[in-house]
């Protein structure tokens, strides 16, 4: 559930309407629901209060400071993937034993700020990187806290691009080259392995896969034990799915009681990675209607928010909602695509979209823009980025200012 609805034709952000937020703030505008965000995160956390666990907020969906602060002031934790997500959780005063360090290419540098912070644990990828933060921690004479993530070789059922969990891709290490890694960390002196990481994919709509692959990490689990490896960590990332379209997911609560029974003998800590499923439905994108265009094939409706706002649907051909901000019970509708002003052919935000007529000037909200939205923007055409609101009943916080024309040029000083 959201609290973007309409009342008497007219969207409302909370208690405020859209509209207004638009004669203020301008568009393209992300505008996020601080209710939302609150009601996303106690529903997903509560799923596992007959565990212990820690729910670590995934950074990437949305890293904005105001919603990192607001969930860390809600106890979240926080799974991070740089350096820069890092100084962002950080600054939003996330306590730093409750950060978990994802991803397959740490730096140096962010390895060594990781450890001066001194975060909870790194998700290691590969025996290299579990070389080379052996290497920084004794340079630093410290330990490091490591799991090692697990590639299940569980296929989740989703787009291509987010699925992680196969052989194939990116991230992790099949089991065997797994199985040597820890005796590996166990034998490096600046190494303490005290976790297991699992993570499958992104916008899964069942919890079966989680399921198939924690099967498989607690029968690696007994492994290390035969080992005297001591885990004290399950990680089994993050990845459950929101309604998009026709999506039907499962509520947090159903995987809550399926991970109960399955871990009700394990002496373990469960860590979360919840991203979409907090953020996804939290926010909306707001645009401007700027043209009509008819072709003999197609019709558009040309707005002022492109792919360099939204990516999502070029990128993964995503659906989003789209409906108009105030409803004039506008009988005349017709199929278009919607598309924005880069000049790229993939720079659509729907197509083939049955919506009512729109004339120039008036607005259309996106649906389901609290993630993977403004964190995937880019100033693509030179396009500022768009500005970022959050509503809080009737209090408006200006998140991130929009920003302007010398925000593009302030890094190049040198050239001019």
């Amino acid at each position: 559930m959201h609290y973007f609805e309409y009342k008497n034709g007219e969207l409302y952000a909370e208690d405020v309407k859209v509209q207004d937020l638009v004669k203020e703030y301008d568009t393209p505008l992300y505008i996020y629901s601080a209710r939302t965000f609150k009601r996303h995160f106690t529903a997903f956390d509560s799923a596992f209060k007959e565990l212990k666990h820690l729910t670590c907020y995934s950074v990437k969906a949305n890293s904005n400071l105001c919603i990192l602060k607001l969930l860390g002031q809600m106890g979240a934790g926080m799974d991070i993937v740089s350096g820069g997500e890092l100084f962002r959780v950080l600054k939003a005063g996330i306590d730093p034993q409750k950060i978990v360090y994802s991803g397959v290419g740490k730096r140096e540098h962010e390895i060594e700020e990781a450890l001066m912070a001194d975060i909870l644990m790194f998700n290691i990828e590969s025996e290299d990187e579990l070389k080379k933060i052996n290497e920084v921690a004794q340079r630093m004479n410290t330990t490091a806290r490591i799991s090692i993530r697990i590639n299940p070789d569980v296929d989740p059922k989703t787009h291509p691009y987010i699925s992680t969990g196969l052989k194939k891709n990116k991230f992790g290490l099949v089991e065997d080259i797994a199985l040597q890694a820890y005796k590996l960390a166990k034998d490096l002196p600046h190494i303490q392995p005290i976790g297991l990481d699992c993570h499958i994919g992104s916008q899964l709509t069942s919890i079966d896969p989680f399921l198939d692959a924690l099967d498989k990490i607690l029968e690696f689990k007994d492994k290390l034990s035969d080992l005297d490896i001591e885990i004290k960590y399950l990680d089994l990332g993050g990845g459950l799915g929101i309604t998009y379209d026709q999506e039907n997911p499962p509520h947090p609560s159903e995987f809550g009681q399926a991970l109960q029974q399955k871990l009700a003998n394990q002496d373990l800590t469960l860590i979360l990675e919840p991203g979409r499923v907090i953020a996804g439905n939290a926010g909306i994108l707001v645009t401007r209607v700027l043209y009509n265009k008819k072709t003999p094939t197609k019709n558009f409706i040309i707005v002022d928010a492109a792919m360099n706002d939204l990516i999502r649907p070029s990128l993964y051909k995503s659906y989003h909602k789209i409906a108009p901000v105030v409803q004039k019970n506008k009988t005349n509708k017709i199929v278009v695509d919607v598309v924005g002003p880069i000049c790229e052919s993939g720079d659509f935000l729907a197509q083939e979209r049955e919506l009512p007529e729109m004339q120039s000037g008036e607005l259309l909200a996106i649906f389901s823009a609290g993630a993977y939205g403004f964190t995937m923007s880019s100033q693509y055409n030179s396009r500022p980025r768009a500005a970022e609101i959050l509503v809080d009943g009737d209090k408006i916080t200006l998140a991130r200012r929009r920003e302007i024309y010398m925000d593009l040029i302030q890094l190049e000083d040198n050239c001019i």
